[in-house]
Order: C-alpha cells, then sequence, then structure tokens
C-alpha cells in the first residue's frame, strides 16, 4: 500500500476494530445526509457509526484476523463500532431500519465471532444488558428469601416452644 493516507486510515480502522465490543456492516445506499444523522445520534451513546472505504476495511479487517465481513463489503457501507451495550445499538438499528428500508444490515462481528443478518436482528430481540441483570438479581434474591423463609420457620418454631416453655415454669413457681 503506497500511498500513505490510505496507510494511515487502515490503521485507524484497525483501532477501532480494536477498541470495539462489536462491530455491525450496513450498506446505506438511498439514505440522505440527514437520515445518516439522525442514524448516528441514535447509537451515539454506545457507538461509532461510520461510513468506510471497502477495501481499505477488509485490510484493516484481514490484519486483525476478522473473517466476517468477508464478501460482504460492497456498496456504500458503514460500520456501527459499538463501544456500549451491543443489544441497544442493534435495537436502535433495527428500529431504524423498520423506517428507513434503504438501511440494510448485512452482519456483524462480537467477542470473536462472526454474526450473519439473522445473528444481529437475535441480538436486537434480546432485552439489555440492565435488565437481564436486573431479573437475574431478582431471581437471586427470590431464591434468597425463600431459603430464608424455610430456614426462619423452624427457628421461629424454637423460639415459640422455648417462651412457652418459660411462661410454663413462670406459672409453677
Amino acid at each position: 500500500m503506497a500511498n500513505p493516507e490510505k496507510a494511515a486510515a487502515v490503521e485507524e480502522l484497525k483501532e477501532l476494530f480494536s477498541n470495539s465490543t462489536a462491530a455491525v456492516l450496513t450498506e446505506y445506499r438511498g439514505l440522505s445526509v440527514a437520515q445518516l444523522q439522525n442514524l448516528r445520534r441514535s447509537v451515539r451513546e454506545n457507538a461509532n457509526y461510520a461510513v468506510v472505504k471497502n477495501t481499505l476495511t477488509e485490510i484493516a479487517a484481514k490484519e486483525l484476523g476478522i473473517d466476517a465481513f468477508d464478501g460482504k463489503m460492497s456498496g456504500p457501507s458503514a460500520i456501527a463500532f459499538v463501544h456500549g451495550d451491543a443489544v441497544d445499538v442493534a435495537k436502535a438499528l433495527r428500529d431504524f431500519a423498520k423506517d428507513n428500508p434503504q438501511l440494510i444490515v448485512k452482519g456483524g462481528y462480537m467477542d470473536g465471532q462472526a454474526l450473519d443478518e439473522a445473528g444481529v436482528k437475535k441480538l436486537a430481540d434480546l432485552e439489555s444488558r440492565e435488565v437481564l441483570l436486573g431479573k437475574l438479581a431478582g431471581a437471586f434474591i427470590g431464591a434468597q428469601s425463600k431459603a430464608a423463609a424455610t430456614f426462619q420457620a423452624p427457628i421461629s418454631k424454637i423460639v415459640r416452644t422455648a417462651e412457652a416453655l418459660r411462661v410454663k415454669q413462670e406459672e409453677a413457681a
């Protein structure tokens, strides 16, 4: 790669990939600049949505050992480089695509695994990390309180029996 500008662009893409927990590849053909700005705003909290050059992106991904985008880099491409909750980004892309069918989700990459379009849709159908953690905590607290209740029942029986014995001894005395 003789051109230093292209080499710098590949290095920048490699850095974006390296600093991301996931990446979702889209085709944005037919979207206006205003629509792209709205899409960027919708994912800004958890991702950086960037228009990319196909060949340079393929080079950067290959250099990092990422094969998730092989054969998918055609047409006007953009990638959501996720630095937050990947589920929220997938949901935002899905919701935006419902209103703007020109946006096509082609696939993605997460935790070392390639995701096809269906994989990204499944990711979008998951509940957010906070909701899942809340459910887990609720289940844990529920199980803990159930165990505590079964443990407390024998203890309360012992306390009532001891109190009844004390009262009986006081009456006898």
